[in-house]
């Protein structure tokens, strides 16, 4: 049994210097990987995370094949930026979404009162999506789910195979924030001063 072949065992088996070994072993390869595949070190860094955590809860399911734990630890990586690209494809469908849905309220609200001024309904859908953006991912998900994917709480909970009653309570505590945010007073620019 070669090198590799003993710490790809020991990490299979738990042996904490082994799971050590092959994070400093393969590290350099996974994140170079996710990094050309996403272009973003961010989110490299995260997806490297990921499959290493991944490795770890799946190392009882390691068998050693062609290629060995590298190989293992690439079809992990290839799954995560698989993973992560669709996670943003969803936040950019998300981000149009949103600023569609926002460009008809917009609209609507238009007709209904006066219509506000170009700059001022842009700067107002920045801080409808800046806040929507602070709020936790759950929550976030929840609320966009229903304004800008048009779904019931119950349709939500059957989506996202979370219970009614957490959909409920993320969507309470999201609404809370968001109004308390955005109902808080605006800082006013302060005037530049006259040259004398």
């Amino acid at each position: 049994m070669d090198d590799e072949d003993h710490v790809a065992a020991g990490f299979a088996a738990g042996d904490e210097y082994c799971v050590e070994a092959v994070y400093r072993r393969w590290r350099p390869l996974v994140h170079s990987l996710a990094r050309r595949s996403l272009g973003d070190e961010r989110e490299a860094e995260d997806v490297t995370q990921q499959v290493f955590l991944a490795a770890w809860r799946g190392r009882r399911g390691y068998r050693p094949g062609p290629g060995g734990l590298g190989a293992w630890l690439t079809g992990i990586t290839r799954h995560k930026v698989a993973d992560a690209l669709e996670a943003r494809t969803r936040r950019i469908r998300a981000a149009a979404a949103a600023a569609r849905a926002a460009e008809g309220l917009g609209t609507h609200l238009g007709a209904l009162a006066h219509p506000a001024p170009e700059p001022e309904r842009v700067l107002d859908r920045v801080l409808v999506l800046g806040e929507l953006a602070r709020l936790p991912s759950a929550q976030r998900r929840v609320v966009c789910l229903a304004f800008y994917g048009d779904l019931t709480q119950t349709q939500i909970a059957a989506r996202t195979g979370l219970p009614l009653g957490t959909v409920k309570s993320h969507m309470r505590r999201a609404l809370q924030v968001l109004r308390h945010s955005l109902e808080s007073p605006r800082p006013q620019p302060r005037p530049l001063p006259v040259p004398r």
